[in-house]
């Protein structure tokens, strides 16, 4: 009789433990699902109403520049709606080319000079992705936050920087949003490290993330 009632109560614990498991599952996905749904919009209608507000600038003074952006408005926001579809399918991608060339309009609708790089390293496709979401969220953050004239984006084999000669978010040093705690999240799983503050200079603002050493010996750099 002990031992049937041993096996019952562990049968019960093993239960319980299965369901536990299963809550936890659920509630990591659908945090994972509300971090990629901040990223992705929060820069899209950043760069929406940027474009928007432009447009709105230049309805009288060019016309004809006024209708690229607002055509540049409908894209964007069509390509949101794709964004949002594709992650809650769970088969949404980042790629660092891509996120540059989005970098350069974003900045450009923003009257901020823009220094990109006109070739990147060929990356890894985890590292390629990080370093996506590096630009994605470096390049809202100068567009939403910083008041900067100037903003550079560096990109080596272990490392992507995005400087800025503005204040940073809320004008405070190290001031992290949600998108940097989604940020840092991806960056554990290839053992990168975020930094995010005051350049060392102190002229501006920057965002780096770095892989260790080792990786970027492996791919030549």
């Amino acid at each position: 009789m002990f031992g049937v009632t041993r096996l019952t109560q562990r049968n019960a614990e093993l239960q319980a433990a299965q369901q536990e498991i299963r809550r936890l599952a659920v509630a990591e996905e659908r945090a994972r699902t509300a971090r990629d749904l901040h990223d992705i919009l929060g820069h899209s209608l950043t760069v929406v109403a940027v474009k928007a507000e432009l447009a709105g600038r230049l309805l009288e003074l060019d016309p004809a520049r006024a209708a690229t952006e607002i055509a540049d408005v409908e894209r964007l926001a069509r390509q949101a709606l794709a964004d949002v579809r594709g992650t809650v399918g769970a088969y949404r991608g980042v790629k660092l080319a891509t996120e540059l060339a989005g970098a350069r309009s974003a900045l450009a609708a923003a009257g901020i000079a823009a220094e990109l790089p006109e070739t990147v390293p060929s990356l890894p496709a985890e590292r390629d992705e990080l370093f996506g979401w590096t630009v994605r969220e470096g390049v809202t953050n100068v567009v939403r936050h910083s008041g900067a004239r100037r903003c550079e984006i560096r990109v080596g084999p272990a490392t992507v920087e995005v400087r800025d000669d503005g204040r940073g978010p809320a004008g405070e040093p190290g001031a992290a949003g949600h998108g940097l705690v989604g940020l840092r999240e991806r960056a554990r799983r290839l053992d990168a490290t975020v930094t995010v503050g005051r350049r060392p200079d102190g002229r501006g603002f920057q965002l780096r993330v770095a892989l260790p050493a080792a990786a970027g010996e492996r791919d030549g750099g």
